[in-house]
């Protein structure tokens, strides 16, 4: 039944998904984390920000992570073929079909009417990941990271993976970090 749900779960993807990896991430939000519970919040938000740093589509790194989590191998063949059939299938029928009507009004509006659809669900996904951040790291230090995120990805132009990278770097040689993991260890012993 697993592989069902996950074929179902990355076919719906797939198939709403619509404008790529943006649009896509609450929806793999939703079904992996408050539908089908394979995920915590912590874990999607942790493997987000991973598959972020990784070249490629996002969808498919997500799929592939959380089909094998699931079900193994056959779970990440599952979910990457689910999550990209949709996408060959209506590239083929909409190309066709719509290269002839191309310059009609109808067709320009409802590619700019789903912008702001993708625009709600992203800025709620944004929120969720701020107060997450804001309760582990508080008010301060989680508006910092934003206004320097911005700074760095927005002014300076510096991609985003790079800026997750540094930060997973950072995390992982902090200074203390050894000293805070040897005293909980004492601690708890």
């Amino acid at each position: 039944m697993k592989y069902l749900h996950l074929f179902l779960a990355f076919l719906r993807i797939g198939l709403l998904g619509y404008g790529g990896g943006p649009s896509s991430i609450p929806l793999v939000e939703k079904e992996a984390v408050s539908k089908y519970k394979w995920l915590s919040k912590n874990e999607f938000g942790d493997m987000l920000a991973l598959a972020n740093t990784l070249p490629g589509p996002i969808i498919t790194k997500m799929a592939g992570y959380i089909g094998y989590i699931v079900k193994g191998t056959i779970g990440l063949i599952i979910a990457i073929v689910a999550s990209i059939l949709p996408t060959i299938l209506l590239m083929i029928v909409f190309f066709k079909f719509l290269t002839s009507f191309q310059d009609q009004p109808w067709v320009h509006g409802m590619t700019e009417a789903v912008i702001p659809v993708v625009g709600i669900m992203l800025a709620t996904l944004t929120w969720e990941f701020f107060e997450k951040s804001k309760d582990g790291l508080g008010w301060g230090v989680s508006i910092a990271l934003v206004i320097a995120s911005f700074i760095v990805v927005s002014l300076l132009k510096i991609h985003p993976a790079f800026v997750i990278a540094a930060i997973l770097i950072y995390v992982l040689v902090r200074p203390g970090k050894k000293q805070n993991e040897e005293s909980k260890r004492s601690e708890a012993g």
